[in-house]
């Protein structure tokens, strides 16, 4: 028996120290991050003010490569992870036709980085319903994406965003924007995985003519399900949240916690009906 509990209490301990080792990097990793999102919005504040000076302008390179550094350690040195993907964007902008955009105020790229070190607290602090991203050597695995099974690739980063968006929303108590966030979450995937079966495949089950762009989410989620894309799932999403689009210039729609709730839970399953392997 005293062996036994000796061995018990071996694991515990070797259990706390690895927690406890954790707690500390992602402490260190959030105070880094919080001391580059100031020295950002003082330089954008700079870079506002005067554009042209050379100190000013070495002080951002700096800026911009440390908080490269940041980003890379917590991709776990991978250019795939949705961290280090969200970074890289950040430099590029598109015009409203798609085409690149040469010239990017430099002022636009500190605020574009400085949304990315916001994903990147939330994401540490757990405000993503606990999934925090790799706080670990290069050498390790990094932190799986929750949206790699997303067929567009720029969409990836959209709804990651909004996906932390709605988590937080939901924290604060605005339940409406909690769950039309996780709503067109919810759409936006379903209408990916569509769109990758393609509309032929889909007339050939019997589905609607036409765009799919144009079917109604409720048309979207039947079909999906219909086509073995997701499974029943959805069956327990609220009316409020089906009828999410009618909300727009409508009388104000009061959406309850467990309305928003169980939206983010529906959304989870679905997520995880189109990535089986998650």
């Amino acid at each position: 028996m005293a062996s036994e509990l000796s061995a018990e209490e071996g694991e515990w301990r070797e259990t706390t120290a690895m927690d406890d080792s954790l707690r500390a990097q992602i402490e260190n990793y959030l105070s880094r991050l919080d001391g580059l999102s100031s020295r950002g919005r003082q330089l954008r504040d700079a870079l506002a003010a005067d554009p042209s000076s050379a100190s000013v302008i070495a002080e951002n390179r700096a800026w911009q490569e440390d908080c490269g550094v940041t980003i890379n350690q917590l991709s776990g040195g991978s250019k795939a992870h949705w961290l280090a993907r969200a970074f890289s964007q950040g430099f590029l902008m598109r015009s409203t036709d798609g085409r690149a955009v040469e010239e990017v105020a430099p002022t636009e790229i500190v605020t574009r980085l400085l949304d990315v070190l916001e994903q990147a607290v939330a994401s540490l602090s757990g405000a993503d319903d606990g999934a925090v991203i790799s706080a670990s050597s290069p050498s390790e695995q990094p932190a799986p994406r929750r949206f790699e099974f997303v067929h567009n690739a720029e969409l990836q980063p959209v709804v990651e965003q909004a996906y932390i968006d709605s988590r937080r929303a939901l924290e604060q108590g605005d339940f409406d924007l909690a769950l039309r966030t996780s709503c067109g979450i919810l759409e936006a995937i379903v209408t990916d995985a569509l769109e990758h079966k393609g509309l032929s495949a889909l007339i050939a089950s019997g589905s609607p003519t036409g765009k799919i762009a144009d079917w109604s989410f409720e048309t979207r989620l039947t079909v999906a399900e219909r086509v073995g894309l997701i499974r029943g799932g959805c069956a327990r999403l609220p009316a409020v949240a089906r009828a999410y689009r009618d909300h727009d210039g409508a009388p104000k729609v009061e959406v309850s916690e467990r309305d928003a709730r169980t939206t983010g839970q529906v959304l989870k399953v679905v997520m995880r009906d189109l990535d089986p392997g998650r």
